[in-house]
């Protein structure tokens, strides 16, 4: 018997003491104990072969995309998983992707002379989502719309009595449970769907708004402005029918002091605007002042695929369990003379990989009674849009869908106590993971810095908010031998040395017990959930349980 079958016995011993049970109930302690630090033995092999140098940072429509999906490909058929398309016997989703580059913005001018142009890159940014080579938007009457927020389950509408057709709304970033610091307005600290910038992009487009601008601030946002104004203006989206025509002309952001320059011509200023937008009954304000910018942009098209294979369930085929993680990363920068490749080991090789560990795992498992699909989604790091397609277009219902479990960035540190949970409190499937977690001996924690809404912000997001309940944790910073201070360093150091850098490597140093502990709980919340008749649903006052409850029928 191999390594990998001998811990598939071990797994199915230990399951089975758990009982078939609300996962509130604690499972008892597993009959035969398996070595927690060694769930797949091949996860290394798949962390560095994706990282590495050959694989060219794994861009979309690149060489590297090429060899990455022949390396996936591959995998999955030597697993025997499933192909997406059966009569093809191919895992590639084809996701239609339109890559936008502004050649020309001009700056932000006003109808009225007292107010000096915005600049581009210093005072503003902006682009248009169409898909359009001119856009001019001229004389557009500006309006403060505060968070710009129709939330009905928060009793709260920025956009109560308001007509913003053809006109440009300026709202702010976050949302007013961030200002309050009250656990009941919103969910106090911790950033909801409401208060991402692209939320408020797509509700002012809602609206029927001409142009959107978004308030930097560097506290809310959860970055400075550097961030926005330098890095590359190109862009990229789905390359939908209508064009993106539904959206509005123009999207951007205008920075702090740019904003006090349009509140002082009413006696205001940012501070004290954003202080009165925080009460529900706040009305829009008008700032007597119309805008004009336009935008020249080229594009053009290309495709880049999803890869999914998947187990079928048994006696429920339609009845699945997803794992998901993006296998693109930033590719080449061929300007670099020292290092041009963005190697996204962490990010996300690291997941694209436990995602792979996983499926082979499976493969050597009996079948379950629910399919089992994994998911390694495409177009990530250009706005979440390979797992968008795929939430438009799924292989299996997602109203069938019994829950998700997304892997970005996991821990190469080594074993910790603490498993965080990145949005913490949403969902019912923390209890099925604090259970396992407990068995380890090891504790369930909420991120350290809700406020930044990193929820929102990789590709379970887009499932989330079509109503699938989806889990997002990974190992924290509570070192088993270091301590919470080791931990903290190490994120510490990644952020500001590797994020998005080409020194996101491999380290054959990486201590890599971390994710196997990790990948046992991916594991056994999954085989749960894929054995059972249970429906997680997200916890009363989520922004998502409506959609979720609306689906119920389907799952009869």
């Amino acid at each position: 018997m191999n390594k990998l079958s001998a811990l598939a016995a071990a797994s199915l011993l230990m399951v089975a003491c758990s009982p078939a049970q609300a996962p509130q109930e604690q499972t008892s302690k597993p009959a035969v104990e398996v070595n927690p630090y060694s769930f797949n033995e091949n996860y290394t092999e798949y962390l560095q072969t994706l990282s590495a140098d050959e694989f060219e940072g794994r861009a979309p429509a690149s060489a590297g995309e090429e060899k990455t999906v022949a390396y996936i490909e591959g995998k999955f058929k030597e697993w025997g998983l499933q192909p997406y398309d059966s009569e093809k016997g191919s895992y590639q989703q084809q996701v239609p992707l339109v890559r936008m580059l502004p050649t020309q913005v001009s700056n932000m001018t006003f109808s009225n002379n007292d107010i000096s142009a915005f600049e581009y890159r210093k005072d503003m940014m902006a682009w248009s989502p169409r898909v359009q080579e001119q856009v001019d938007l001229s004389n557009s009457e500006m309006v403060f719309a505060g968070y710009g927020i129709v939330a009905p389950e928060f009793g709260w509408n920025d956009y109560a009595g308001l007509d913003v057709a053809g006109k440009t709304v300026v709202v702010l970033v976050n949302d007013p449970g961030y200002d309050s610091q009250d656990a009941e307005v919103f969910n106090g600290k911790a950033m909801t769907y409401y208060g991402r910038w692209t939320y408020k992009f797509e509700e002012a487009a809602r609206q029927g708004a001409a142009g959107v601008i978004v308030i930097h601030d560097t506290g809310p946002a959860g970055y400075g402005w550097g961030v926005i104004a330098g890095g590359s203006p190109m862009r990229f989206d789905l390359a939908r029918d209508n064009k993106n025509m539904d959206r509005t002309q123009i999207e951007g952001w205008i920075t702090k002091d740019a904003a006090d320059v349009l509140f002082a011509r009413l006696g205001s200023s940012y501070d004290d605007m954003r202080k009165a937008a925080q009460q529900p009954d706040f009305k829009a304000v008008a700032l007597n002042t119309a805008m004009s910018i336009s935008v020249s942009t080229k594009f053009d098209y290309l495709n880049s695929p999803n890869l999914i294979g998947y187990i079928e369930g048994k006696s429920k085929p339609d009845e699945h369990v997803i794992y998901m993680a993006h296998w693109d990363h930033m590719g080449l920068d061929p300007i670099n003379p020292d290092d041009g490749i963005f190697n996204g080991a962490q990010d996300n090789a690291s997941g694209t990989a436990g995602v792979m560990a996983l499926a082979e795992f499976y493969s050597s498992q009996p079948q379950p009674e629910r399919s089992v699909v994994f998911v390694l989604v495409t177009a990530e790091e250009r706005g979440l849009l390979g797992s968008d397609w795929y939430a438009d277009n799924p292989m299996l219902p997602l109203s069938k869908a019994v829950g998700g479990i997304n892997m970005d960035v996991l821990n190469v540190y080594g074993p910790m106590r603490d498993m965080v949970v990145v949005g913490y409190g949403n969902s019912e499937l923390e209890g099925y993971l604090a259970k396992y977690v407990e068995q380890q001996g090891r504790y369930v924690a909420p991120e350290p810095s809700p406020e930044a809404g990193s929820f929102y912000r990789s590709d379970h997001f887009n499932l989330a908010k079509r109503g699938v309940p989806m889990l997002y944790a990974k190992g924290g910073n509570d070192h088993i031998e270091f301590g919470k201070e080791y931990g903290q360093q190490k994120r510490a150091e990644y952020v500001q040395v590797a994020y998005h850098k080409p020194a996101d490597e491999f380290d054959p140093n990486w201590d890599l017990r971390g994710v196997q502990q990790d990948l046992w709980l991916y594991y056994w919340v999954g085989e749960e959930l894929a054995n059972s008749a249970l429906w997680p649903n997200w916890n009363a006052g989520n922004e998502f349980k409506a959609i979720r409850d609306a689906s119920a029928g389907e799952r009869q």
